[in-house]
């Protein structure tokens, strides 16, 4: 990870970062639109290295345990405190099979709509 990212986090702190302006590398593309960082880029230098061991580790705390030399209960501790940090969407599920088969036997969905809900779910 370079410096400049690693003074960049320390910087930022966790705060939201408004990118304007990106240059692609190798070839002539640059652009200028604002967009915020996404969470895990906010994360501090060193939280991003430790979430992407565990990631190459398979989640395994075990290894994790082996490459940095701590305890599990400090693992847990860390993977929470950077989980609640992580602010991610909400996946709010859709109705089940049952309920759009009863929707649509109630007269309350057409049969294309409930096609539909069915191909999605």
């Amino acid at each position: 990870m370079s410096n400049e990212w690693k003074d960049l986090t320390s910087l930022t702190q966790g705060k939201p970062v408004v990118v304007e302006k990106v240059r692609v590398t190798g070839i002539d593309v640059r652009i200028e639109v604002e967009f915020e960082l996404p969470a895990l880029a906010r994360l501090r230098s060193e939280d991003q290295v430790f979430v992407a061991a565990f990631v190459r580790s398979h989640g395994s705390i075990k290894a994790m345990e082996e490459l940095f030399g701590i305890s599990y209960p400090t693992i847990k501790n860390r993977l929470n405190r950077i989980s609640e940090e992580l602010k991610l969407v909400e996946v709010i599920p859709g109705p089940s099979r049952a309920d759009i088969l009863e929707r649509l036997e109630k007269g309350t969905l057409t049969v294309v709509e409930a096609l539909a809900m069915l191909r999605v779910s």
